[in-house]
């Protein structure tokens, strides 16, 4: 059999007509693409998605037509995007929320995965593939760490321009007008020509911006001594985002991929005989949880804690759990040590910055339904608070930066109403119940990879829920991508297992 057979057998096309095995062809070529761009770049994997997308939906209308499966979950899914509409109509910015609407519609990428994927060969292909293309990123993160990057300082003067702008020793100055910069001179290249440049700051993962004016540099035989520091060298101390370009986005990523490749691990462990996967998959796992202890992400760290805990007891013996328990111990003390030295701060710290915004945000959340009928029912409108917060007290009245609510659920009922959460909260219970449907019937298979990508999807569920709810994860596009094509995995792969039992919660929107 050759490659083009075998890429067939995946994709389960028809021989006849050939555009129409054309098409199924794109599609899962789409798939496959988007599946392996979606741990590194939201262009790539949007690219992937549209193109598949695209061929899929020619797909319909061409003889023999497929027919389309939504599931239940797709149906509370696609209600969540009407009720979103329904919500922006509402809105006290309606031309901002109707075009916050293309990020809702992310949701798609189910449908389309969920119709795309024919058999159990192609599911377990993508969610190796998926695992696989992870480990580039993770395998890239010490060496980045490494390698270091920006500019870390120390023996400032005080007649030093950045001492002027507020700025103190162990500063670090990421960017000059919006550039990234690794040197000193790089800086001092930046406001050539111009009087003054701005320069973006971390001190602790904390950013501000300063304005450095070129009338403020001192004299010097160098560009460190011109910014008006002793010493500087790379900066070490940032927090991990592999190729996204934030650290949350990436440890989301990772407790979602960690998960689904977790489960494969103690699946492979548990069926026995299956050394090489056993260690490939340990690798993995390995390498992820090390690269998420770099991101230093609490939440997502504790998520990912959460949803190995779930995997373990509900797919491995006793006597695993307490090998599993043994092992935790030291690595949480690592970890909780590498939190400390890092961000200066404990897991659960009340005098920590971020967790006093996030108490903040919620408290004006509630402070906000609560206000109006009309805001429990329908909102205030995806995105309004942007141009609203004076009039709603936000942000301690300005004095704190703009951000959004910090809570998948908090963001949802304060923008969509709590019919949006409602059916949120029901789409994933759907989720959850047709993932233990698929999982129970596969306990005594003899199909490993199958069981172990069921358990990997109820914890990445898991996961995603408990970080939802000190984390926006389900308004970062990349982190969404992500779930949505496990969802779509996880609900295939049961729809395969249960047979006629998941059939009758499906509905054909076209048939042949």
């Amino acid at each position: 059999m050759n490659i083009g057979d075998t890429f067939d057998g995946l994709v389960e096309t028809t021989p006849e007509p050939p555009f129409a095995r054309l098409l199924d062809r794109v599609a899962f070529g789409g798939l496959l693409l988007m599946t392996a761009a979606a741990p590194h770049s939201i262009a790539v994997t949007q690219i992937g998605w549209l193109l598949g997308m695209l061929a899929w939906m020619m797909r319909i209308f061409v003889a023999p037509r497929p027919k389309i499966r939504i599931t239940s979950i797709g149906i509370a899914l696609i209600a969540l995007f009407v009720w979103s509409a329904i919500s922006s109509l509402f809105s006290y910015e309606l031309l901002v929320s109707l075009d916050k609407l293309r990020a809702v519609s992310i949701f798609l990428i189910f449908v389309f995965a969920l119709n795309v994927l024919k058999n159990r060969r192609a599911i377990h292909l993508v969610a190796f593939v998926l695992i696989g293309s992870c480990m580039v990123s993770v395998a890239w993160t010490p060496i980045q760490k490494l390698l270091g990057r920006s500019v870390e300082f120390s023996q400032l003067s005080p007649s030093s321009p950045l001492a002027l702008g507020g700025a103190r020793d162990g500063d670090v100055i990421v960017r000059a007008n919006g550039k990234r910069v690794n040197s000193p001179e790089a800086v001092i290249k930046e406001l050539d020509g111009r009087d003054r440049i701005t320069l973006e700051m971390n001190r602790l993962d904390a950013v501000y911006r300063i304005e450095l004016d070129s009338s403020n540099l001192l004299p010097g035989a160098n560009a460190a001594e011109r910014l008006g520091f002793g010493v500087w060298k790379s900066w070490r101390g940032f927090r991990a985002a592999g190729f996204y370009g934030h650290y949350t986005t990436y440890a989301e990523a990772l407790q979602l991929i960690g998960a689904l490749a977790f489960g494969l691990f103690v699946a492979a462990f548990m069926a026995g005989g299956q050394m090489r996967p056993v260690v490939a998959l340990g690798i993995c796992v390995a390498g992820i949880a090390f690269a998420l202890l770099l991101t230093v992400t609490r939440a997502s760290q504790l998520a990912f804690v959460i949803s190995s805990v779930s995997i373990v007891l509900l797919g491995a013996t006793r006597k695993f759990v307490l090998i599993a328990l043994v092992a935790t111990v030291p690595i949480a003390a690592v970890g909780l040590y590498f939190l400390q030295q890092q961000r200066q701060v404990g897991f659960f710290d009340s005098k920590d910055g971020s967790i006093q915004y996030r108490l903040m945000m919620w408290r004006d959340g509630v402070r906000l339904l609560g206000e109006s009928p009309r805001h429990l029912i329908v909102g205030v409108g995806m995105e309004s608070v942007k141009d609203h917060w004076q009039e709603w007290g936000l942000y301690d009245k300005g004095w704190q930066p703009m951000g959004h609510f910090h809570s998948t659920p908090m963001q949802l009922a304060v923008e969509r109403g709590i019919p949006a959460l409602i059916i949120w909260l029901l789409a994933l219970a759907l989720y959850g119940r047709t993932l233990w449907l698929g999982f129970r019937n596969l306990r005594s298979s003899g199909d490993w990879r199958s069981r172990g990508i069921l358990l990997g999807c109820i914890g990445a569920l898991i996961g995603f829920f408990a970080s939802g709810l000190v984390h926006l994860n389900l308004g970062d596009q990349e982190v969404a991508m992500i779930f949505f094509l496990i969802m779509a995995i996880g609900v295939k792969l049961s729809t395969l297992e249960t047979g006629e039992q998941m059939l009758r919660t499906e509905s054909p929107i076209l048939r042949g």
